[in-house]
């Protein structure tokens, strides 16, 4: 059975979240802390398999207690209870960079944290976050080396730009663990990438702006919250909106961004599959499909769809690498995947195989 900690100033969100977790056999709440600093005592003296940590607490709030766990080298697994508000979606960006592994939208009124949706993403969460590999993505120094290496491949793409004949376009999935692992690739990705990007992180309304302008704060390759009716660019990163699924339709001899409002599918909204099934109308020659971290298989039937219609290549996060093997487990698991590598490597095979080119957005 795994032991959870709750951290919340609200006794009313601690009794429900305890509720919902000790439904659950996997499961026992074992201790509950009302801010930061009862927490940061507990952490000292118990091991949990996992922390749900709210964000604002009085004395020390959530973002201070992971600042702190990490200058003292405690390490922890934790799932944020965030609040949908554009601060709340900043300060959610800034946990995951500090080392929390996802988070769950805690709603406004605390009934509705006793629908079965919500408990059923709270306890499916909670079980990944429980079995989630820690201390993951690059080092400084690890990421300075990368970035450098990376400029020499794209220095090399560019001498032997002819080379790389027919028009592709490079799209990822990415879940769990999917905000801090993006760090370790789209910042190392150069301007002038020779395809557009298109991607779907698994992220309620509301977050994936928020994203979007951290990712782009932080690399040379624009970086944007995909909008309807956007004509897709080489050089140029666009991020699935949360709630929506992003599809990809003809625009002339271009694609464009559209979405689409039909129910989750995966349990996720939006949902990779339907991004991969809209390129199969496309006339891109070839299609990257990158499978990142994550919990479940999103991913893999929309990849084997295309793969009937359309050549593809296959790159997949090594478990050694991800937070969650999933996604990428049940993309290799079915025989979809071309190349499995660490994380560290996934900008380098893109740049390698879809080249540079002059003309970026």
């Amino acid at each position: 059975m795994k032991k959870i900690l709750i951290v919340d100033d609200s006794a009313l969100m601690r009794r429900v979240f305890s509720d919902i977790i000790n439904s659950d056999a996997r499961f026992t709440v074992a201790d509950e802390a009302k801010d930061g600093l009862e927490a940061l005592d507990l952490l000292k003296k118990n091991t949990y398999d996992a922390v749900v940590l709210d964000v604002n607490m009085p004395r020390m709030d959530g973002i201070g207690l992971l600042q702190t766990l990490k200058k003292e080298g405690i390490k922890a697994r934790i799932m944020m209870a965030s609040t949908l508000t554009s601060e709340g979606a900043k300060v959610t960006m800034d946990a995951l960079e500090l080392g929390a592994m996802d988070f769950i939208h805690k709603p406004e009124w605390s009934f509705k944290c006793k629908d079965d949706e919500f408990s059923g993403q709270l306890l499916s969460m909670l079980d990944a976050v429980c079995n989630a590999n820690v201390n993951l993505g690059l080092t400084k120094h690890a990421a300075d080396v990368t970035a450098e290496h990376n400029k020499k491949v794209a220095q090399l793409a560019r001498g032997s730009a002819g080379r790389i004949s027919g028009e592709r376009i490079v799209a990822i999935a990415v879940s769990t663990g999917g905000p801090k692992a993006l760090q370790s690739v789209i910042p190392f990705l150069p301007e002038d990438l020779n395809a557009p990007v298109v991607m779907v992180q698994h992220m309620p309304v509301g977050f994936t702006a928020s994203l979007a302008e951290r990712m782009d704060s932080m690399s040379r390759i624009k970086v944007v919250e995909a909008a309807e009716g956007d004509i897709l660019k080489k050089g140029c990163v666009y991020i699935a909106m949360g709630g929506k699924h992003l599809n990809l339709i003809r625009s002339g001899k271009s694609m464009k961004v559209h979405y689409s409002d039909e129910p989750a599918r995966e349990g996720v909204k939006p949902c990779a599959n339907y991004m991969y099934e809209s390129l199969i109308s496309s006339d891109y020659d070839e299609v990257v499909c990158v499978v990142m971290t994550g919990m479940g298989a999103d991913g893999t039937q929309g990849i084997k769809n295309l793969a009937e219609k359309k050549k593809i290549f296959c790159i997949t996060q090594d478990s050694s690498s991800c937070v969650v093997y999933g996604m990428p487990k049940a993309a290799a698991k079915a025989g979809l995947s071309d190349m499995e590598v660490p994380l560290s490597d996934i900008a380098q095979e893109i740049i390698l195989h879809v080249g540079v080119t002059k003309n970026g957005c």
